[in-house]
Parts: C-alpha cells; sequence; structure tokens
C-alpha cells in the first residue's frame, strides 16, 4: 500500500481537543519508559528537544521522570502549543517552553541539546527529512536520540482493523486521524532508508503491530 499523506498540522480546535484528551497512557508511558532504558542517566541535568510536542503530554512524562532536566517543546500547531500551556502543571512551568514553528524554519533557543526525542511527528511531514535533518543540526557528540512513530499497515483493511483495534472507544474525529496517520506512515526499510540518506547511525526496532522506536547516539 502506497503512502497517502495527512495534514501536516492538526489546528483545528475540536480536533486538537480530542487529542488532548484522548487515552495515550500505554504507548506514551512506554514511550518514557523505553527513553529512560536507553538514556541510562537518571539524573540527566541537561536540556531536551521535543520535536512535534502536540499538546505537550511526553514533555511532562520527560520532565516528571528527569527532575533536574529542562524541555524545549516545539510544535507548528498553535492551538496544540496553546492547550499544552493550559495542560501544564506548576510545578513544571519552570521547566517546559513552549515553542511555536514550523520545522525546519523554527527558532530554536539554544545551538545543541542533550537529548532529543520526538513522538508521532514523522508521518505528519510531506519530506520525512525534515525530521531527521533537524536531528542532526541540533545534535552534538553525545547527543541521545529517541523517535517513536506509527508504521504503515500493508493493506486498508489492517488499516481499518487496527483502528476498531485500538480506537473504538474514542470519539470519531480521532478514529479518523488515527486511520490516516497509518495511511501516512512509512515502513521500516523507508525509515531505514532515511536515516541513511540523513548520515545518522540509528537503531530501528519494530516495537509493536503499529509502532517503531528508534535510537541512537551522535557521534
Amino acid at each position: 500500500m502506497k503512502r497517502v499523506l495527512e495534514p501536516e498540522l492538526m489546528e483545528d480546535e475540536a480536533q486538537v481537543k480530542a487529542y488532548a484528551e484522548a487515552d495515550f497512557e500505554i504507548p506514551h508511558s512506554q514511550f518514557i519508559e523505553r527513553l529512560q532504558v536507553f538514556v541510562n542517566e537518571p539524573r540527566f541535568s541537561g536540556t531536551a528537544l521535543d520535536l512535534g510536542c502536540g499538546p505537550g503530554d511526553i514533555s511532562r512524562r520527560f520532565a516528571k521522570a528527569y527532575p533536574l532536566s529542562k524541555v524545549y517543546a516545539v510544535d507548528g500547531s498553535a492551538a496544540m502549543i496553546n492547550y499544552g500551556k493550559l495542560l501544564i502543571p506548576d510545578e513544571l512551568k519552570s521547566r517546559i517552553k513552549f515553542i511555536h514553528g514550523l520545522l525546519p524554519h523554527v527558532s530554536l533557543p539554544q545551538a545543541d541539546y542533550g537529548i532529543i526525542f520526538s513522538n508521532s511527528l514523522l508521518h505528519h511531514l510531506p519530506d520525512p527529512m525534515v525530521l531527521w535533518d533537524v536531528i542532526k543540526k541540533y545534535a552534538v557528540p553525545g547527543t541521545r536520540i529517541v523517535v517513536m512513530d506509527l508504521l504503515r499497515p500493508d493493506s486498508i483493511d489492517e488499516a481499518l482493523t487496527m483502528v476498531q483495534a485500538y480506537a473504538a472507544d474514542e470519539p470519531d474525529i480521532l478514529k479518523r486521524d488515527f486511520y490516516q496517520s497509518l495511511l501516512a506512515a512509512f515502513r521500516m526499510d523507508e525509515i531505514a532508508g532515511q536515516i541513511a540518506q540523513a548520515g545518522l547511525d540509528l537503531s530501528i526496532e519494530q516495537i509493536s503491530d503499529r509502532h517503531v522506536f528508534i535510537t541512537g547516539v551522535a557521534a
């Protein structure tokens, strides 16, 4: 099945609200758990960069997991950023800074970051190299890189089965978005080609029937 592009940004207020209130407990907690195993530095005190932060759930989870860290959370949707600011608890406000901007043109406050992570951004991008090139630009030797995203199923029928299996109780707007995201996602071999083109040395692992997890240390 060929890739079918979906809108790059989530800007509709109803869509953003549904996404922010959706139950992503399992994949988001697993993302942080896997990140912690890979980083293996409980007292990380540097600055992390979250690319495609959405309403900031993973940024908040990261900040709680690493209480000495700071996070710059970037998203191209102003509606997502605004929602994220509303959801951030007072105790994290000094350590999470939201930045509105579209990759690769966003202006970031630092030249490099100790950890760069991204969840579910890759499939939104018309040009996937944007993500890998931005990661490469802001990584220095030793930067830990962690990316999780969806994988494209083999067929429309398989995509519809996944929607029913994993989003049956979600609002219709989320079912639609999940379906479109599955069709817009990449295959393992396509992602491997992107990473090779970017000149990054990253490991790629399929961790579920619909998720890929990518890690590496910048050289």
